[in-house]
Order: C-alpha cells, then structure tokens, then sequence
C-alpha cells in the first residue's frame, strides 16, 4: 500500500475528503517525527511503538577495495510492532 491508496482509505473509512485525510496523515507524520527527533518514544497501544535506538561504530570492509572503514556511530528510528497487530499479520 502506497501514501496515495492509504490517503483513499483513510478518506472512505473516516467519510472525509482526500484533502482532509492527506492532512491528517501528514501530521500524524510530522508529529511522530518531530517526538523521535526530540529522543521521545510514541507508543499507540495494540499498534506498536516507535522509538530511537542508537547504532554504536563499527568496523566494516569496503567492498570495492577491500580497504577496513569505521562507520560512525548513528541514531535510527525504530519501530515495535504491539500485540494486536503482531496477531492480525499471524
């Protein structure tokens, strides 16, 4: 499912226009997004928990020449599936 079919339905499910239902999504984006910026986690109970989990360095190899690198320590945005949904997708 793409942004543009889940905009169509979440527009049918809620009886709203494209418009509106696009605007909805978008600041659920902007919000979830702007909390895990912040080191916040989002929990919404039975669909998961989204949450920032820090990726410690690393040595590596590059492929190409074969030469050891160090990839940098980073943080990514992480996403726990809750119970009802792990069930639904069983």
């Amino acid at each position: 499912m793409k942004k543009a079919d889940l905009v169509s339905k979440v527009a049918t499910d809620a009886n709203i226009t494209k418009k509106d239902a696009e605007c909805a999504i978008h600041a659920f984006m902007d919000g979830v997004s702007g909390a895990l910026s912040k080191g916040d986690k989002v929990t919404l109970v039975g669909f998961g928990t989204f949450s920032v989990r820090k990726r410690a360095s690393r040595k590596a190899r590059n492929p190409r020449t074969g030469k050891a690198i160090t990839v940098p320590a980073k943080k990514v945005p992480k996403f726990q599936p809750g119970a009802k949904l792990r069930d639904i997708v069983k």
